[in-house]
């Protein structure tokens, strides 16, 4: 069996979109699937506005086409919601080709905030109808797919996420202290991408004792660490290093409100660190209130209440979270293309192909 993954994000990207399937990837080929992963690298692209270093985003969509038909699969899902994702998402519904997608990300949220004359409404108006021909919408959380139901979405399947519990471990906050031995205690730390929308402000105002500590990079670093000296930002670190970041700080402190789960939640915990939140979807539905962290519109209460948790009690909950089990609710819930894509040979031409029925408007859904 072929599974056929479309994404607008992929590797060399770092964040929980790009982990998620990745490990998805990795369980689907243990239990015997055949994957393609269609992914930016495959065609031309630019950079993405405001993340030029970091995302780039496909001139040639279309593309996607001839891609799909010369793959053969036998499920298609969908992972985002960009160019690739659409053009996938166009062709499919245009030929009545059952496939599958997810809701990663809080698109309207995020452009209302670059962008305040598109409203949350009309996000949510547009991204509804991309995800409605799918046979089954992925969301990580059970208060975001009660969100999504209060906007009108449909065919919404719970689908939660993992962690690498051997790599975040507490072993490693001994070599984790090393790195941060000079800065005063506590350390309140925050690990993930350093951009608007992980709203940072919030964090690096906090009136707390010993250390606020950025890990990660971004493009609102420069200005972040222009407008908080007092910060010690440390840069990107992956793997080993990353670990031991996390298992070092005395408290994760995550303070966007935006993210549809936070996968560095899991992560945190995982190394015994207990979490500091705002009480919005993801952390809600991840943390323990009391046992792994506080969630509280009070970012600075939350993060002092942190400081008395029990590391241990961090660690059993967070292994409670595995990653084949997540892959699996995903790949046991694929749309068969019955019969597959077998039956329709490779074309040579990708707009002739594109688009069958030029009438097809990229938000319509045939047959419905």
């Amino acid at each position: 069996m072929k599974l056929v993954i479309v994404t607008d994000a992929w590797h060399p990207q770092i964040n929980g979109v790009v982990t998620t399937m990745s490990r998805v990837v990795d369980r689907a080929k243990e239990r015997g699937f055949t994957v393609e992963v269609i992914d930016p690298a495959q065609f031309s692209t630019v950079p993405c506005p405001r993340y030029e270093k970091e995302i780039r985003l496909v001139t040639n969509p279309w593309r996607v086409v001839t891609l799909l038909k010369r793959a053969q699969p036998d499920f298609v899902h969908i992972v985002t919601e960009g160019p690739l994702g659409l053009a996938a998402r166009l062709w499919l519904s245009s030929q009545r080709i059952p496939y599958t997608s997810a809701y990663h990300t809080r698109f309207p949220e995020y452009i209302h905030q670059l962008w305040p004359f598109l409203s949350v409404e009309l996000g949510y108006s547009v991204l509804r109808r991309f995800h409605a021909g799918s046979r089954a919408v992925f969301v990580s959380t059970d208060s975001m797919r009660q969100e999504l139901t209060q906007h009108g979405f449909d065919h919404l399947q719970l689908w939660s996420r993992g962690v690498d519990a051997q790599l975040f471990h507490p072993d490693k906050r001994l070599q984790g202290q090393l790195q941060f031995a000079h800065l005063p205690r506590p350390w309140f730390t925050y690990v993930g991408r350093v951009a608007p929308e992980k709203n940072l402000d919030a964090f690096l105002l906090l009136d707390l004792p010993g250390s606020k500590i950025v890990v990660g990079d971004g493009p609102a670093r420069a200005q972040l660490q222009a407008r908080y000296p007092d910060v010690h930002f440390a840069g990107f670190h992956s793997g080993e290093s990353l670990a031991q970041c996390f298992a070092a700080a005395d408290v994760f402190v995550f303070p966007s409100r935006t993210d549809t789960f936070g996968v560095v939640l899991l992560e945190a915990m995982a190394c015994g660190t207990p979490v500091a939140a705002f009480p919005v979807t993801g952390p809600k539905d991840v943390v323990v209130p009391g046992v792994t962290g506080f969630l509280s519109d009070d970012l600075r209460s939350a993060a002092l209440q942190a400081l008395e948790l029990d590391r241990n009690a961090c660690r059993r909950h967070a292994t409670g979270f595995t990653w084949a089990r997540a892959a699996d609710i995903l790949l046991d819930n694929l749309a068969p293309i019955n019969p597959p894509l077998r039956s329709h040979p490779p074309s040579g031409s990708h707009e002739a192909t594109c688009c069958p029925d030029a009438r097809v408007h990229p938000y319509s859904v045939p047959g419905r």
